[in-house]
């Protein structure tokens, strides 16, 4: 066998791992497959690739700050929608990464791109700390409205707990925690480059990387999804019981998804600190946890897609009506909320996506 032969046989292994894995793109757990999907898809994408060159600068800050949100808010797909357990956690994992993120920078500086590094260990932090709740919930049994119950009393103590922290005496290192005035001074990301760091402030820079990062979770979450891996949650949804019965630790997999919630969330966290350069402990509170809810609940839970779609469509629409009073957007998102129960379980967009794949379908036909 020649050299090239072995490295070839070498390589056939790796690249039949990136088939399967880019074949998982389209399958039972997630909508949207065929040419005319990925078709669709790329039109969307290349839409947001073009929009910051009919805007101005402000506006395209405004659309990086609803691309930071998309990330927790596929997270709580993954956990409610994939794994069945609803979760007002999702903004404790945000505040405690955003935190991190501004008192490792505010202490390491940003140069050499040490933000991110930053940013890394804030996600991290946010992962850990979520696998930590999840380890004493799932393997204590709870389960059902009880999850929704401990996690957003987690989510009400550490607000309680960052806003008394307003003494010289709380601060790590040089970064002051500041109580409910929040923090401030933080570095944005940057990225090294020859001649000087390229600081992302918020603007058509971060946007890009922004929409970058948002279109490799998406795919990387679908992929994970279709996996053994998101069968088996689908399936502890569906039936927890059965699941456990063929032999299946529930218990683990509940824990790794709440885990993974959890570092998408954090790294939303991060992301908004990095964006604002400013974090409070209100992002903590009790309106904060729930809106979450309704963005995925709007768009469907059940589908990671339509999570993404409804959550960027809501977050656009609430922002605007923040405009006229933000008890005005309050009241619109419950009304929402109500609607989508009441009329459109599965979903908002979801139910638009299922009948128009009807109606492509039929044409099709």
């Amino acid at each position: 066998m020649s050299r090239a032969e072995a490295l070839d046989a070498l390589a056939a292994p790796a690249r039949s791992r990136a088939r399967q894995w880019l074949s998982r793109l389209e399958g039972p757990q997630t909508m949207g497959r065929g040419p005319a999907f990925w078709v669709a898809m790329a039109a969307v994408v290349l839409a947001a690739a073009v929009y910051p060159l009919f805007s101005n600068d402000y506006t395209v800050g405004n659309a990086a700050y609803f691309l930071v949100w998309t990330f927790m808010a596929m997270g709580l797909g993954v956990v409610w929608g994939y794994c069945g357990a609803l979760s007002f956690g999702q903004t404790a994992f945000f505040g405690l990464a955003g935190y991190a993120y501004g008192v490792i920078t505010i202490n390491i500086g940003s140069a050499y791109g040490l933000t991110w590094l930053a940013l890394i260990l804030s996600v991290g932090l946010g992962a850990a700390f979520a696998l930590l709740i999840g380890y004493f919930m799932f393997y204590g049994r709870i389960k059902g409205v009880f999850i929704g119950i401990v996690t957003l009393s987690v989510t009400l103590v550490l607000e309680t707990f960052m806003a008394q922290t307003a003494g010289p005496q709380w601060a790590i290192g040089t970064a002051r925690l500041n109580g409910f005035n929040g923090m401030s001074g933080m570095p944005p990301l940057t990225v090294p480059w020859f001649g000087g760091d390229v600081v992302l402030y918020s603007g058509t820079a971060l946007y890009y990387v922004l929409l970058a990062m948002v279109v490799i979770v998406y795919l990387g979450l679908r992929m994970l999804l279709n996996a053994p891996f998101g069968n088996v949650l689908v399936a502890i949804r569906e039936n927890p019981e059965r699941t456990e019965m063929l032999g299946y630790d529930i218990r683990l997999y509940q824990m790794l998804a709440f885990g993974l919630g959890g570092a998408l969330a954090g790294l939303s966290g991060a992301l908004y600190t990095a964006w604002g350069q400013y974090i409070t402990p209100s992002s903590m509170g009790l309106t904060s946890a729930a809106l979450p809810i309704v963005w995925v609940a709007v768009g469907g839970r059940r589908d990671i897609t339509a999570t993404l779609l409804g959550s960027v469509l809501v977050i656009a629409g609430f922002q605007a009506l923040t405009i006229y009073g933000s008890q005005y957007a309050l009241v619109v998102m419950g009304a929402l909320l109500v609607f989508t129960v009441m009329v459109t379980p599965d979903g908002v967009v979801a139910t638009l996506m299922q009948r128009l794949g009807r109606i492509f379908g039929k044409a099709g036909r």
